[in-house]
């Protein structure tokens, strides 16, 4: 990377540092795959496991807190309702404050403080002895699993190779629901009262994902900071020594030399950028990404919500599945959400982002309301209806996972982390917060209708959501993130070497 000196180059904007020419983006784009982005998948990745493993984990014991004996005073409708609502607004709080702090300080430093919240906000939750601090405890979880996504989404598409960059944030994303299995099935162990007392197996549950968040602050640690953030805000040698050492890992890995990057971008090194800037390259240079991401948040939130939030009361009042066997319905569809990116995720990058984005919102939205018709004419058994829902969130799954990762390449670097932030908060404030309170009302009325039309809009917004990716969706697989939106520091844009 070399300063640029010429007379008739741009001069730094006011509050900036050296103006840099630099070839890292086309230099971590042009890596082929290997052990190295193994560890960062892994290291990044697996905390989307421990947000799937507390938000099922919570659905499947919402009925057995409610009981007496649980060490509890709450009702099903309050863990479902206001605690789920909590954790929502605890995310979207959590995805701005630390979103900010991501763009400003890194994306290492944040993905380390998020999770060290999760864990302590985890683990005093298992200490409830009151409904209060149930639900302040639920708040600062989620506050700590908010900021998670803005710093690793961030992280994860600056050092992902752009070629694999769609397909490996689809099933991370996607990995939520290996969570979930595991929530569902540890859920039927620890509810079982032959095993565990009815105060008992639920502070354990939570406490087992202490445990596996440790696990992963470890694995963590070797997690580099991004190079792209690092050469933008005047720490240019370390971006450099970054990444020739990882290239130097990768021919010895490799056993061959690495072809030349085929080209470079010249920046002016800045230390932070303002709320103001941020908001006026979101909003007024490109106001049709901006409604495309809203969209796409909004139709995936309340869709997740229509079916998972209200999931163990609707077998337990229309189906009479007893609460501690609820885990292995919930098994079954967190599995058809994990095929869903795992088998689909490739063709985002070869098919193309609008095609599939659309095509699996719309696909999702149609079933659902193919399963709202079938279970208001009760043409439905716990089997068959759990059945549906695995299909249409098969589908449902990769879109919303798409959704993380379209936010996360369409804007510029510099908001990159406030971009997947500012998205994620509205567009899962609208679905997420009023979602579980509408749904929560409606599911436990054991009214079919109630049930029929918490089906139907979320159906429905997800059909709105898949009609306006038609339109809007930016043609985003196998481009450097540099192509697709050219970062604010540009001098110039991205040039062939």
């Amino acid at each position: 990377m070399t300063a640029s000196t010429s007379p008739d180059s741009p001069a730094p904007a006011p509050g900036t540092g050296n103006t840099v020419t630099t070839a890292v983006p086309a230099r971590l784009d042009r890596l082929p795959w290997s052990r190295w982005h193994w560890m960062i998948v892994v290291g990044l990745g697996t905390v989307w496991i421990l947000d799937g493993l507390e938000v099922t984990t919570v659905g499947n014991i919402a009925a057995r807190l409610s009981e007496e004996g649980s060490g509890l005073a709450i009702s099903s409708a309050q863990v479902t309702g206001i605690a789920a609502a909590l954790y929502v607004a605890g995310a979207c709080a959590g995805a701005l404050f630390f979103g900010w702090l991501t763009d400003k300080f890194g994306r290492r430093k944040l993905f380390m403080i998020t999770l060290a919240v999760y864990l302590a906000a985890t683990a005093l939750t298992a200490l409830s002895f009151e409904a209060w601090w149930f639900f302040l405890f639920r708040f600062l979880t989620g506050f700590g699993i908010g900021g998670e996504y803005a710093a690793i989404n961030s992280a994860i598409d600056e050092l992902i190779p752009s070629k694999y960059r769609g397909r490996v944030d689809l099933i991370i994303n996607g990995s939520y629901w290996l969570g979930a299995i595991g929530g569902s099935l540890l859920s039927v162990v620890m509810l079982n009262t032959g095993i565990f007392p009815k105060d008992l197996g639920w502070r354990l549950t939570f406490a087992l994902g202490v445990v596996l968040g440790l696990v992963i602050l470890l694995v963590r640690r070797h997690v580099p900071e991004s190079p792209r953030w690092q050469f933008i805000h005047g720490r240019g040698e370390e971006a450099e020594g970054l990444v020739s050492a990882v290239e130097r890992e990768i021919e010895e890995e490799k056993g061959e030399r690495l072809p030349p990057p085929d080209r470079e971008i010249t920046i002016h090194q800045r230390k932070s950028i303002g709320f103001g800037l941020i908001a006026k390259t979101v909003f007024r240079d490109y106001p049709k990404r901006a409604v495309l991401g809203l969209s796409l948040f909004i139709g995936q939130a309340f869709l997740y919500n229509a079916i998972t939030f209200g999931f163990g009361a609707i077998l337990a009042k229309f189906y009479d599945v007893p609460s501690g066997r609820t885990g292995y319905y919930f098994a079954v569809i967190a599995a058809g959400n994990f095929l869903g990116p795992l088998f689909l995720g490739k063709l985002f990058d070869t098919v193309g982002r609008r095609i599939m984005i659309s095509s699996t919102y719309l696909l999702s939205g149609v079933l659902l309301f193919g399963t709202a018709w079938l279970f208001g004419r009760g043409s439905l058994s716990a089997v068959t209806l759990t059945a549906c829902w695995c299909v249409v969130l098969f589908f449902a799954s990769a879109g919303a996972s798409s959704a993380y990762l379209t936010v996360s390449e369409i804007f510029p670097m510099e908001t990159r982390a406030m971009a997947i932030a500012f998205f994620y908060a509205i567009g899962t404030a609208a679905g997420g917060i009023s979602g579980p309170l509408i749904f929560a009302d409606l599911t436990e009325s054991g009214v079919v209708g109630e049930t029929v039309l918490a089906f139907q809009i979320g159906a429905g917004l997800m059909c709105a959501a898949g009609l306006v990716a038609a339109a809007l969706a930016v043609r985003a697989e196998q481009r450097s993130l540099e192509d697709i939106a050219t970062p604010l520091s540009a001098a110039s844009s991205p040039k062939a070497s």
